[in-house]
């Protein structure tokens, strides 16, 4: 078995495996779960995987798990001859990293909420790279003048060391003035306290913005093609008891309701999830998010109510083992099919 350490850590020297002493070994299963599937940039540990096997045994077969399903998962397997295995990693991650928040006074439970004051609200941190399309999320939203909500954003990418604009330049053929919107937004934009943008992947935070907006709006790591791959970005507002509109794969809303949530499709347009043109589906989120700016107080109250109904199932499918019940049978599933 051979997994990474520690987590979310790719490069070959952080690749491990548990062996036996004692059991002549000739296949291997390799645990590629923490991290979605990123076949350049993670090039050197899939070869690093072959290689060692194949040191012990020129004909292993492999199985790779992943927390990750769609065109990357198949153009991987048919790379590396690897047989695919599927279980949702990061809602297990979630369930471990966000348990007894609904215990603690951080924050009341939805059904305990008055109509906050901001329409959203949108972390965003890592902008270059394949997450990428928060810059054209900023672009958007700084076109529709929606920046004066709970949004986050660097001017210099913390990972790519790139600004704004240079990555935004790779984007001028489709949006020509792209570069100079963004030059216009006072960036870095930052939430109450903070210094920079903060990476706070296993624990809930910016509660003061979150209780002041309607919705959270997750950037998800994964945005562009067909995949589905959804991360404690969007779980961050399912544990704090939030409507959301996630920028994410499109059908990721599909994907979520597969293990028991609800979304939001009885209160505002959904379609947005079934585009599957990508800058297109990123257009729609941004005017859906601008049509709610436009609601009367009263208009929002409404969908206010509702939306609680939908919060509070969230919220105790989350945290009251309905969620965790799926995920130990899918683990099972998942488990029975590595065969050798």
């Amino acid at each position: 078995m051979f997994f990474c350490d520690p987590f979310g850590h790719t490069q070959p020297q952080n690749l491990f495996n548990h062996g036996s002493d004692y059991i002549q070994e000739s296949d291997y299963v390799f645990f590629h779960d923490q991290e979605p599937i990123q076949i350049h940039a993670h090039g050197d540990l899939f070869r690093d995987v072959v290689r060692r096997n194949n040191d012990i045994h020129p004909k292993a077969q492999g199985y790779v798990v992943v927390s990750e399903r769609g065109e990357r998962l198949q153009e991987l397997c048919d790379i590396y001859g690897w047989r695919p295995a599927y279980y949702f990693f990061h809602g297990w991650a979630c369930l471990d990293w966000f348990r007894g928040y609904d215990r603690t006074y951080l924050f009341p439970p939805p059904w305990e909420r008055g109509l906050p004051g901001k329409t959203f609200m949108s972390p965003n941190r890592i902008i270059g790279g394949e997450r990428d399309h928060r810059v054209l999320f900023i672009y958007h939203c700084v076109k529709q003048g929606l920046m004066h909500n709970h949004i986050s954003a660097p001017l210099v990418c913390p990972v790519e060391n790139q600004s704004i604009i240079q990555i935004a330049s790779k984007y001028d053929n489709i949006y020509p003035n792209i570069t100079q919107i963004l030059s216009q937004a006072e960036l870095p934009k930052l939430f109450s306290g903070e210094e920079t943008q903060q990476m706070t992947s296993c624990w809930l935070g910016n509660f003061s913005e979150a209780m002041d907006s309607f919705v959270y709006v997750p950037t998800e790591t994964v945005y562009f093609g067909r995949r589905e791959h959804i991360t404690e970005k969007t779980f961050k507002a399912i544990a704090m008891g939030m409507p959301f509109i996630p920028v994410a794969p499109a059908h990721s809303l599909e994907y979520l309701r597969s293990y028991g949530f609800k979304t939001f499709g009885s209160i505002w347009d959904e379609s947005y999830d079934e585009e599957t043109n990508d800058f297109e589906r990123l257009e729609k989120v941004v005017s859906l998010l601008a049509e709610l700016e436009m609601l009367s107080d009263h208009e929002r109250g409404v969908l206010w109510f509702h939306a609680q109904e939908i919060c509070t199932h969230n919220w105790n499918h989350f945290y009251r083992g309905g969620f965790e019940e799926i995920l130990w049978r899918e683990l099972g599933v998942m488990l029975e099919s590595i065969q050798f």
